[in-house]
């Protein structure tokens, strides 16, 4: 296996890695209302379990409201138990038409819940970052016998630096989220 592909399988677990990061944080209350909030939520409908948006549209009103127009109206208290259920702090308010879900303001202690969240999902990014690299490092070393030794120790060198890049941008990220959760 030449280098350059052992570098561009890295790249890709890397980018993997990236992509669940940013999904977890989008799914992080921060006190502001997203639609990513909802996005895990399952329900209950037509003698099965769905994603939410199966079952209806999400949007985001203003600042502090998410309102789900449900497509069946007779799912409506089965998209406002599976809200609650999902035990994510949220209250649904069924109107008959749609469901509203006003974003309570975060709690000093929920902040830091979250943000020990937010640590956790980064430290699980930062695991599969080392995880690629432990790969290609055992890539380069079976492939070594067929490498001059100086370009063995080039391509060593490239993987940490990617493997340290990766890391900083994921702790910048983290930086960034706990920032913007401790905002008030």
């Amino acid at each position: 296996m030449d280098f350059n592909s052992i570098k561009n399988q890295m790249q890709e677990s890397i980018q993997k890695a990236n992509e669940a990061l940013r999904h977890d944080f989008a799914g992080l209350q921060t006190g502001r209302a997203t639609t990513a909030l909802l996005d895990g939520i399952r329900v209950e409908a037509y003698g099965s379990v769905v994603p939410l948006n199966q079952v209806g549209a999400v949007s985001v009103p203003d600042a502090r409201t998410l309102s789900v127009t449900v497509w069946d109206k007779n799912q409506l208290k089965a998209v406002e138990k599976a809200i609650v259920e999902a035990n994510l702090g949220l209250n649904p308010m069924n109107d008959g038409q749609m469901i509203r879900i006003s974003i309570p303001p975060l709690s000093e202690e929920r902040r830091v819940e979250i943000i020990k969240i937010a640590n956790r999902f980064t430290e699980d990014a930062r695991v599969s970052v080392r995880n690629a690299r432990r790969d290609a490092m055992d890539a380069l070393k079976a492939a070594k016998a067929t490498m001059p030794e100086d370009d063995f120790k080039r391509y060593e060198k490239e993987i940490q630096d990617l493997t340290d890049k990766a890391i900083g941008e994921m702790d910048a990220k983290l930086k960034e989220k706990e920032a913007e959760l401790k905002q008030v």
